[in-house]
């Protein structure tokens, strides 16, 4: 939901196979992983409030420093979000809607020294359909989601602050075995980006697989999390970089633990993650013979608030598990 909220990384050096100045990928990997599966709840209208701060460093053969000190970069997250299920049904499934607004605050430290702040693209999914599979436990729910470029855009590239001037189409599918307390879910989805629309570049696609392994026993529900993020297609410049294109790779392999509790009015999850493995190479968008590429590594700490707000003919009751877009 919240990946440019590092928009941060590289405004005036050269970053990862992506635009300069964008973070390299829409939704900060592993915001799905406090609870989004591939069950929908019963019809109502439910809300959530997730929080999340990252902590990292800037790595790779391209990473700025000063000294050999590695260049730090902070960010902080608060997004709201609604989930809307009406109870309607299409080809044996049933239909769900998200709207999620993300809000950021970043900082970056020698030597590109920047702190950007505003709010982020609005993350819109118009339609999701959840398949139960018989009584065997398993969920299939495919769905689109759309980043409409609302977000706070500044600078010569459009890529000042947090907010990307450009459209961002993530198609999902989410597989879940939900039985006996268990969630055990994969989540995989794609971001694909538009051009700019202030500089015509266009960033390559990124691929994304989150994983929980989750057990509930009363109202307590714990279990490991990770994920993979990575670019998977090349970029296209534009005669605004007079025709420079990043064309190297990156790839993140994280894994962390979860745990929550659900109060009654509302459940609460908190999930961590560290990056134990981060990699970019064959950046080629500088001086002939220096590897361009860098990403960033580090932890998150993340917490998502869930509740019912409304629902047709009965009292509000909390959700099972927290129901953050996918």
């Amino acid at each position: 939901m919240m990946g440019a909220a590092i928009a941060a990384m590289a405004t005036s050096t050269p970053a990862a196979a992506y635009e300069f100045g964008s973070a390299g990928w829409a939704q900060k990997p592993g915001i799905t992983l406090g609870g989004g599966t591939a069950a929908n709840p019963p019809p109502g209208l439910y809300s959530f409030n997730q929080v999340f701060t990252y902590q990292a460093n800037i790595v790779g053969p391209g990473a700025p420093n000063v000294g050999g000190v590695a260049t730090p970069v902070h960010v902080a997250v608060e997004a709201s979000g609604l989930l809307w299920v009406p109870g309607w049904t299409f080809l044996g499934a049933t239909y769900d809607a998200v709207l999620v607004q993300p809000w950021i605050m970043a900082d970056v430290g020698n030597p590109v020294n920047i702190n950007p702040a505003g709010m982020h693209n609005t993350f819109i999914v118009p339609a999701e359909l959840s398949w139960k599979l018989g009584d065997s436990g398993f969920f299939v729910k495919a769905g689109l989601g759309i980043y409409v470029p609302t977000g706070t855009i500044s600078g010569v590239n459009g890529l000042g602050n947090v907010g990307n001037p450009w459209w961002t189409f993530q198609p999902n599918l989410v597989f879940s075995y939900l039985k006996d307390g268990w969630n055990l879910t994969a989540n995989v989805f794609q971001e694909m980006n538009t051009r700019s629309t202030v500089t015509n570049y266009k960033s390559g696609d990124v691929f994304h697989a989150e994983f929980t392994a989750t057990k509930t026993i009363g109202k307590w529900t714990f279990g490991p999390v990770g994920y993979y993020a990575g670019q998977v297609t090349d970029d296209s410049s534009s005669a605004f970089y007079g025709g420079a294109i990043n064309t190297n790779r990156y790839a993140l392999w994280a894994a962390g633990g979860l745990v929550g509790y659900n109060f009654g009015p509302a459940a609460l999850h908190v999930w961590a993650t560290h990056e134990f493995s981060a990699s970019a190479s064959g950046g080629t968008a500088a001086a002939p013979g220096f590897d361009s590429a860098s990403i960033t590594k580090g932890y998150s700490v993340f917490a998502n608030l869930s509740f019912r707000l409304w629902a047709p003919d009965e009292p509000a009751e909390p959700p099972k598990r927290p129901f953050i877009h996918k």
